[in-house]
């Protein structure tokens, strides 16, 4: 058996070769890679200026004490954010660099006080405020400064420590997570035999104390359940997913089974599980709602003296109620530590701002930033959204009811009412 050795002198011999004959084909390939660069670069430019010249606001809904509306209010009041409009044909999308709105839906609890924040394009917020109103009539939604300014984090000489944490599904986006219909919120029950899901997330967040914060961010746009032409990269077919899921779960049934199937019978139906059978349900279930590009970030802060390591495991599992063996749940996509000491080398180009020059102070910055320009869907921090439909997404955030007492959280004392039509005046 003849052994053959590659010596140095071949590679050398083929890299040259493999050069060569790039260089001479240049002609052919580099006005296209050109040219897509070049459009990739324009498109980029584009929308990083329609971006600049949106003025987000910040509203915080204070909701009264006796609110006894379960979730589904809160869904029926998300659907105003679902907005296709802005970047209908190519271009609005390429020369204009519009893009569709994005909301951040947002519970902050600050040395313990819990509030309720919705982030918005201005010439939406007229539709929001009319919707919160028509599901709960006595709220009150206020237009209020930035929060994230408050903790001078960016700055190099801060005394401020924190950790961050984004979260991502554990299973495809078609698989739903448990929602308010699970713990049979849309029933009628006495509200002291409610369990509403979203509890433990707000005691998490009203027991910190002084000098103390926790940020949740929830970054939401609507999905238009089709690639972008302009960046297919990004689009999430979610009923396409969906449709190749359910098809895999029943292909797989007929393997395990080995059934043949006759001429207009199917016979994989009833070689389904029982388990199967609920996952195809709850599949097709949660598709048949509008569908939203998540992603969701939380902080936790604290000035150095009063930071508590243990509200770090609280990040982990403020979402956990959430989560099912069958179908889906919440996991930590990445987060500011590093599993082993060596991996938290120095870096010889820290940011200036980052308050040590390790690569731990660098991801800490990196978060912080990315919080507070409620970057998820365009740079400077892109990340790949996930899709929840609206019913998931009026569980993991509504306004909780009688059910949640929850002492630190904010509610107003009593219901505002209109004067007497006949009041003398």
């Amino acid at each position: 058996m003849e052994v053959y050795v590659f010596s140095k002198p071949f590679f050398a011999e083929t890299l040259a070769l493999l050069l060569y004959y790039a260089w001479k084909t240049a002609p052919i390939w580099l006005p296209s890679a050109l040219l897509f660069f070049f459009w990739i670069s324009f498109v980029h430019h584009r929308r990083t200026r329609f971006l600049d010249k949106q003025r987000p606001v910040l509203l915080e809904i204070k909701v009264p004490k006796n609110v006894d509306k379960s979730p589904l209010a809160m869904e029926v009041a998300l659907n105003s954010i679902y907005q296709t409009s802005g970047e209908s044909n190519w271009y609005d999308r390429a020369i204009l660099g519009k893009v569709r709105s994005d909301f951040s839906l947002e519970m902050v609890s600050i040395e313990g006080d819990v509030h309720f924040f919705i982030r918005t394009r201005p010439f939406l917020r007229k539709n929001i405020e009319s919707h919160i109103y028509s599901q709960y009539p006595t709220a009150e939604i206020y237009e209020v400064e930035d929060y994230t300014p408050s903790v001078p984090f960016a700055q190099k000489d801060s005394d401020w420590n924190l950790f961050g944490l984004e979260y991502t599904l554990t299973k495809p986006d078609p698989y739903p997570i448990k929602t308010y219909i699970d713990y049979e919120l849309d029933r009628d029950k006495f509200e002291e035999k409610k369990v509403d899901p979203i509890t433990p997330t707000l005691e998490f967040l009203g027991g910190i104390g002084k000098n103390e914060q926790i940020w949740i961010q929830i970054l939401v746009q609507a999905n238009k359940g089709k690639k972008d032409p302009t960046t297919p990269w990004k689009g999430r077919d979610w009923q396409g997913e969906a449709k190749e899921l359910i098809a895999k779960i029943m292909e797989d049934a007929k393997d395990r089974s080995g059934a043949v199937s006759e001429e207009g019978n199917d016979f994989r139906l009833a070689m389904l599980t029982e388990g199967e059978r609920n996952a195809i349900k709850a599949i097709e279930r949660s598709v048949s709602k509008l569908g939203f590009d998540c992603g969701i970030r939380a902080l936790y802060l604290g000035r150095k003296e009063s930071f508590e390591p243990g509200n770090i495991a609280g990040l982990f599992g403020a979402f956990r109620q959430y989560n099912s063996n069958d179908l889906n749940g919440f996991k930590q996509a990445r987060f500011t530590d590093v599993d082993y000491p060596w991996q938290d080398y120095f870096d010889f180009a820290p940011n200036p701002f980052s308050a040590k020059g390790d690569r731990v102070g660098k991801m800490k910055w990196k978060i912080f930033d990315a919080y507070r320009r409620r970057s998820w869907f365009h740079p400077p921090y892109e990340r790949k959204p996930f899709v929840l439909n609206s019913e998931e997404l009026a569980t993991i955030f509504h306004f909780p009811g009688r059910v949640s007492e929850t002492p630190t959280f904010e509610r107003i004392a009593s219901k505002k009412s209109e004067p007497p039509a006949n009041l003398p005046m």
